[in-house]
């Protein structure tokens, strides 16, 4: 059966605002046109986001709560609104990049939010972390209004998103998939379907809570060899070759001096931050609560990274937990 939505998108279709589809009751949208998309949220992620839309010909139509985080989008050609309401008037497309739940909740049905002014039939694609009922709550509440909310939370870090490299966890109507990942693979190397809604937010909070443990056991681990007179070079190369090689070892090393171009090599600044972590462990210790699931190592992780927030690290990156260790066994 096809939906009310889809109904709304065959009528767009058949007035012209809508130039391609395929498929009964497959996505209705186009899978090749530019036309404007919509961004809301450009901190140290969705900045790089929206600009790799700009780079493969998307005009995009941004808001954030600081106008300054705009100025150097608004140089590339965007088009700078002054609320998320007014995106929604102008895109039909329309991706979100926000920190914590309470924000999307608040840019979606806020009172100068996504759903005052949503226009039928359109997309709106969650890119945030937050907790999985809230983006079953934003996907109901935009159902209503004739609008296809889905999640699709990243990873991959800055970096990844400078290079549109990420990786997108997609929750929502198989059927809007493809159109999703138009958009999305212009910021990722890596789109993948979950299930449906919630099923993004689901598998994110899953790897990071692996990514969690896995930072803090390389660098107790690299601590400790250095301790024992190892040369953290040579530590983290014998690592990478052997069983204990992970990502946080290869490709995000927590030593100062043992990779460039990564936050431990410019005082932990950039990157994902420890505030961003210990809210990611939260939902994680929430999720796990609810579905009496055991996770002795991601509940320790979570304590951990609340500590370092209260200890000074809260802006620093989250591979600062080496600093965090190397400072307590002074104590």
């Amino acid at each position: 059966m096809i939906s009310q939505v889809h109904l709304t998108r065959l009528k767009l279709y058949k007035d012209k605002r809508i130039k391609h589809y395929s498929d009964l009751g497959i996505s209705i949208r186009s899978m090749a046109s530019k036309t404007q998309v919509g961004f809301v949220g450009l901190g140290n992620m969705g900045n790089p986001m929206a600009k790799n839309l700009i780079k493969h010909g998307y005009p995009v139509i941004a808001s954030d709560v600081f106008p300054e985080s705009c100025k150097e989008l608004q140089e590339l050609g965007a088009q700078i609104l002054d609320s998320p309401a007014d995106v929604a008037d102008k895109a039909d497309r329309i991706i979100t990049m926000l920190p914590s739940s309470p924000n999307v909740i608040d840019v979606y049905t806020g009172p100068n939010g996504i759903l005052k002014k949503v226009k039928k039939g359109s997309l709106l694609i969650d890119s945030s972390t937050i907790d999985p009922a809230v983006s079953k709550d934003m996907a109901v509440a935009a159902e209503k209004l004739g609008a296809v909310f889905m999640d699709a939370p990243v990873s991959g870090g800055v970096g990844a998103a400078t290079s549109g490299k990420l990786t997108f966890m997609v929750g929502g109507p198989e059927e809007e998939f493809n159109a999703a990942k138009e958009l999305l693979s212009c910021m990722g190397a890596n789109v993948v379907y979950c299930g449906q809604v919630g099923t993004g937010q689901a598998a994110k909070i899953c790897n990071n809570m692996l990514l969690a443990i896995g930072m803090i056991g390389t660098a107790e681990t690299m601590n400790l060899g250095i301790r024992l007179g190892l040369d953290p070079k040579l530590l983290a190369k014998i690592l990478n070759m052997s069983s204990g090689r992970c990502w946080s070892s290869d490709t995000y090393n927590p030593v100062p001096g043992v990779m460039e171009g990564v936050p431990s090599a410019n005082n932990y600044q950039g990157g994902f931050g420890t505030t961003l972590m210990a809210k990611d462990l939260g939902l994680a210790q929430y999720t796990a609560t609810n579905t009496k699931t055991p996770v002795p190592l991601g509940s320790l992780a979570h304590q951990i990274y609340r500590m370092m927030c209260a200890r000074g690290y809260a802006s620093k990156d989250f591979s600062s937990v080496f600093q965090f260790l190397r400072e307590e066994e002074g104590q």
